[in-house]
């Protein structure tokens, strides 16, 4: 019997766990090919055979572009095609399944049961449903949760796999060094370093199967539980106990308007209403009831995304930095250093765009909806992060305000002093409490 000719397509994280967990064994189907966007720089690969499977594909699979993909559809006569990343507008994704419908081949989102995987130890997932909620900070919140009630806790976060795939396949995370070793990309490093400035221990890779395995004889000790990072505003990748899901008033009626964002709220056992403090009523007003409508048993947890500053910034020329993804397909706006020197008072922001090069004047033109005044710190490969450099370098400015996650002067030489702008969750009310009681209750009766 014939195996049928299945495409999926990604962006190096969803891709992957789909084609692992239920494509890779499967005699039944044939992955003829992997496309590739959102990520700049990782088509023209191959998703090699040590990963794949060296049985049924000896060669690897390869990942092109995917504006080749109704080319792929036709040359290799596919008959499925598995859409597989996230973070994307209905329309968005409608228009893909038009086309590949109109090419004659099946169009497949695959559901959260088919892909998830098992954990021998209880698993809390953080989710959220855009870029930029605030998973990360509200992972960091839980952890400590468990922390201080003596739980030995380990995270994993959703993949981000842009480098050399088979030795990416699991890595772990607990010392700065381990960023390099790692050869972490700027946005790897917004990721992990702050929990490993925490002293937290995260994982994270290509074979989430080997990942979770590894995790669990974690070699600090077994952990009593698993924190899954969610990544983008896709679902887990584990089965979850309990779901906790972020959303976002800054961008009120995208909770009900991204795949697979709405995913997740339907899904949650609790939900955080995050940002509150920067948010206008109405508009904290419209997701609350957005919430409520499509998701009634979830408790819902206000909270503030709560800033610090490490430094004096009051009437100062600053030039503002922010997380890249979040700016670029999460489409946000403003970021944490944005807020920060409206509320803290700064004299004058620099616009960073006349002034962007090559790798960074392409991420302009290619979102040109990112915030005016803001330089999305973009890091995927070496050159990007060379002309992030250079871009910021010839900019006049007293100082570079980075609402970043990490230390950006580690990853860049600037020629001006940088300001740090953290942010933390800050649970309103007795929402620390109901969050700590809802935890405890659920894994420990």
């Amino acid at each position: 019997m014939s195996r049928k000719k299945v495409l999926i397509m990604g962006a190096a994280g969803r891709d992957f766990h789909n084609f692992n967990t239920y494509y890779r064994n499967n005699p039944e189907y044939e992955v003829v090919a992997f496309t590739a966007t959102q990520i700049p720089d990782i088509d023209g690969r191959k998703y090699p055979a040590e990963l794949a499977g060296a049985d049924l594909y000896p060669n690897g699979i390869p990942i092109y572009n995917e504006s080749e993909l109704a080319r792929l559809i036709t040359e290799l006569a596919v008959q499925e095609v598995v859409f597989a990343y996230s973070d994307v507008t209905y329309q968005y994704i409608m228009n893909r399944s038009a086309m590949v419908n109109a090419l004659g081949a099946d169009f497949i989102l695959m559901g959260y049961d088919r892909t998830k995987i098992k954990s021998t130890k209880p698993v809390i997932s953080i989710c959220a449903v855009r870029t930029g909620c605030g998973k990360s900070q509200t992972t960091r919140f839980i952890y400590d949760i468990f922390k201080k009630m003596g739980k030995k806790v380990v995270a994993i976060r959703h993949p981000m796999p842009y480098g050399d795939l088979v030795a990416q396949k699991v890595q772990r995370f607990a010392e700065l060094s381990d960023l390099e070793k790692h050869k972490c990309t700027i946005e790897e490093m917004e990721e992990y370093e702050p929990h490993i400035i925490a002293g937290n221990v995260i994982y994270s890779g290509v074979d989430y199967e080997a990942i979770i395995r590894a995790a669990e004889k974690d070699a600090d000790g077994e952990p009593d539980v698993i924190l899954w990072d969610g990544g983008n505003n896709d679902f887990p990748f584990y089965d979850s106990d309990l779901k906790i899901v972020i959303v976002d008033p800054l961008r009120p009626g995208h909770e009900v308007s991204y795949y697979p964002g709405e995913v997740n709220l339907c899904m949650a056992d609790i939900i955080v209403i995050n940002k509150m403090d920067s948010a206008k009523p109405e508009d904290i007003a419209t997701v609350k009831a957005n919430c409520q409508r499509l998701n009634p048993k979830a408790l819902i947890i206000e909270a503030d995304s709560a800033l610090t500053v490490d430094g004096y910034i009051k009437g100062k020329k600053v030039l503002i930095v922010e997380d890249g993804p979040t700016l670029t397909h999460g489409e946000m706006k403003i970021g944490a250093a944005s807020v920060a020197a409206e509320r803290f008072g700064v004299a004058e922001i620099v616009d960073p765009k006349p002034h962007a090069v090559r790798k960074i004047a392409s991420t302009y033109e290619k979102y040109p909806n990112i915030g005016k005044g803001i330089l999305p710190a973009m890091g995927y490969s070496d050159a990007q992060k060379k002309d992030l450099e250079t871009t910021i370098n010839k900019i006049e400015a007293d100082l570079v305000l980075s609402g970043t996650p990490i230390d950006l002067g580690r990853v860049v030489k600037v020629n001006k002093p940088i300001i740090n702008v953290a942010y933390e969750l800050a649970p309103r009310g007795d929402g620390a409490k109901l969050l700590e009681e809802r935890l405890v209750k659920k894994l420990f009766g």
